[in-house]
């Protein structure tokens, strides 16, 4: 006598679109059929002009999740009302790719006036990103609306720094309802990119007054870093990758080098010395498909952080500015 109430169950799990939270799979299917492939392109023809643009990408719609959550606040131009998170320390001078978001949105705005918010290109464009560059495919949920503000403290005090603790990092990232598994598989977001000199010069010359180089760095990966940053002003903005041996390949090569001694970055060499994070970063470097995997599903709950739903929000007519 039950069967009916089972099969009108099973009928709604099958035929209702796919759905994470308040966001939809199929969301802009009808009212902008087109918008993967505009995206798409754009980053494409983006990166075939820049090959940093894929791990820029990365880092901007990291900057934004992580600071004030997932609500493009991290493109607007500053007002009279709020100062801009391109201000931030952790952004200024460094933050990368807000022209080209702005260029898909108006590619967008042609086809689908008012309908797709600047957040939603920004998710799409990052998966994108990735898979242009070698990296999973990954299905984005979508539905996020443009947030009215900004938060520059939140950017300064919640976005990780490459001179904080492991500790200190984890606690961010905790905050955010991210755990210590998304924060090692995010952290291999760094195996495309750059980082200027400044960010981990400490590591090479007189590291805590011991006159030599950061003994958890390999010696001869320390002598290679040495030459390639020579001046030890602190403000040294010479750009150097993050992942010398594929530097444009999303790869796991990124978790190779930290078994090796090799990070770059302190923050990130710290991963393999911590009881906490060693065994996943051995088994990232092992095996490629669960670093992918992780990834990824790191990426899906990345993107889902403070997001703005239904009628709160809006889609913005042009990403820098609230309508």
């Amino acid at each position: 006598m039950h069967f009916p109430t089972i099969s009108l169950v099973f009928c709604l799990f099958v035929f209702q679109p796919f759905v994470y939270g308040q966001l939809d799979y199929k969301f802009y299917d009808t009212t902008c059929p087109n918008l993967t492939k505009i995206v798409r392109f754009g980053v494409w023809s983006a990166m075939a002009n820049d090959t940093r643009m894929a791990a820029s990408l990365l880092r901007l719609h990291f900057h934004d999740c992580i600071s004030n959550g997932c609500d493009a606040s991290v493109l607007l131009d500053e007002t009279s009302s709020f100062r801009s998170e391109k201000d931030a320390l952790p952004n200024l001078n460094s933050a990368r790719g807000f022209e080209l978001i702005e260029s898909i949105k108006a590619n967008v705005e042609k086809v689908c006036p008012k309908t797709v918010s600047c957040v939603d290109i920004l998710t799409l464009a990052v998966r994108d990103a990735v898979l242009l560059t070698g990296g999973r495919y990954w299905n984005v949920a979508l539905g996020r609306r443009d947030g009215l503000t900004a938060n520059i403290t939140a950017a300064n005090t919640m976005t990780p720094s490459p001179f904080e603790s492991l500790d200190d990092i984890i606690a961010k990232f905790t905050a955010k309802g991210l755990d210590i598994k998304d924060v090692v598989a995010l952290s291999g977001a760094h195996t495309i990119g750059f980082v200027q000199c400044f960010a981990f010069k400490f590591r090479l010359f007189n590291f805590s007054g011991t006159g030599s180089f950061d003994p958890s760095l390999d010696a001869s990966f320390a002598s290679s870093l040495q030459t390639q940053c020579p001046n030890q002003d602190a403000s040294d903005t010479t750009l150097v990758p993050l992942d010398a041996v594929t530097t444009t390949k999303f790869d796991n090569m990124f978790f190779r080098n930290l078994v090796n001694n090799s990070g770059v970055l302190g923050s990130d060499q710290a991963l393999m010395s911590d009881n906490r994070t060693s065994a996943m970063v051995i088994n990232y470097s092992k095996y490629p498909f669960w670093f992918a995997k992780d990834f990824s599903d790191s990426m899906v709950k990345l993107s889902n952080v403070g997001v703005i739903t239904g009628q709160n929000g809006q889609v913005r007519d042009k990403c820098n500015l609230v309508n």
